[in-house]
């Protein structure tokens, strides 16, 4: 038995050692991707100024290297109309002093999320900030594209908290980074009126696009997890881990508006989680109250005096529509399987 767990041991630090040279070469090979795109599109803004190019020399361009180089894939006219814009756009960029330097993951985004922001994002430092979180996070072209439908730009660390009075500087602005408001559940939809049990349980039939919401670092631990204090039972609606924070991160869901009396139950969640769960090297635990609607003021007096660390955001979702109109539509997986036989 010792020998086939060495052997499994061993197999698995091959997986990952070949899985991580994988990931390089395609990183190194889309790098190279973007930089030719980004040269080509430098080399056609130059002879458009130095030789009065128009528009018309693109389609003979095209042609001809498909004529010449016929294996090559990605020189359609679009394309290379996409690699003109892609040079001037950040050129102008770099020579306006909008930033200092193009950001590191400016060559690992992909191509295809170039384009996107290219065509949905006009200001270039947020297109920047964009490419930041495709590289760290590994958004897909379709979670971008949901991501900038829904401003996550605008989202980010606007959420009530107390983290600055209850953490250590770093721990609380890493905390205001991470959590944002609202939370955009789009891919729900509920009928009024709806119970907090059934908004947690369409949550986590969704976990996949949940945890992309919530955002990179969140561990999935449990739904209505027990804690028991006293002999007595208590139960978490959500609890997650963060890696990037290292620590637990309890959230309840409420319907309606935020109540004060929320923070002091969420102190007593958090505070047990430390005691029962929390391990040596574990930051503090911290608290997100998700409701449909909150007082700012209120949320602020609220947490105070609270001496846990916790946040309280607002969650948007798509209403279901009235069962007379739902009847005559398609559901989303019919939607989705037609699309698939297309």
């Amino acid at each position: 038995m010792s020998n086939l767990i060495f052997y499994n041991d061993v197999l698995t630090d091959i997986k990952s050692r070949i899985q991580k040279a994988q990931l390089t070469a395609i990183m190194a090979v889309n790098n190279e991707l973007i930089s030719m795109y980004c040269d080509i599109g430098n080399i056609l803004v130059e002879k458009q100024k130095l030789a009065g190019w128009g528009a018309g020399v693109i389609p003979k361009l095209a042609q001809d290297i498909r004529n010449e180089l016929p294996e090559i894939k990605g020189f359609s006219e679009r394309n290379i109309g996409y690699m003109i814009r892609f040079s001037k756009d950040y050129q102008r960029s770099i020579l306006q002093q909008l930033v200092a330097k193009l950001p590191e993951s400016f060559f690992g985004v992909p191509w295809g999320q170039h384009i996107l922001l290219m065509e949905k994002v006009k200001d270039i430092a947020v297109r920047f900030w964009y490419m930041e979180q495709i590289v760290a996070n590994g958004w897909s072209r379709e979670t971008l594209a949901s991501m900038v439908k829904n401003k996550a730009h605008l989202r980010q660390g606007r959420l009530v908290h107390n983290f600055i009075q209850t953490l250590p500087q770093l721990q609380s602005e890493l905390a205001q980074q991470t959590l944002k408001d609202p939370y955009i559940f789009d891919f729900l939809t509920l009928s009024e009126p709806f119970r907090e049990r059934e908004l947690e349980t369409e949550l986590i039939k969704h976990l996949e696009k949940f945890l992309v919401e919530l955002g990179a670092g969140f561990a999935f631990l449990g739904r209505q997890y027990k804690l028991n204090i006293a002999d007595k039972d208590f139960y978490l609606d959500l609890l997650f881990y963060h890696i990037k924070l290292r620590c637990f991160i309890v959230v309840e869901l409420k319907k309606g508006d935020f109540k004060p009396e929320y923070a002091g139950k969420m102190n007593f969640y958090c505070s047990a989680v430390d005691d029962t769960l929390k391990q040596l090297g574990d930051q503090m635990t911290i608290g997100l109250i998700l409701c449909e609607s909150k007082n700012k003021v209120f949320a602020e007096y609220a947490l105070r005096d609270i001496h846990k660390p916790i946040g309280v955001a607002e969650y948007e979702m798509t209403r279901a529509l009235p069962d007379r109109l739902k009847s005559s539509l398609p559901s989303i997986e019919e939607i989705e399987a037609e699309l698939s036989r297309g």
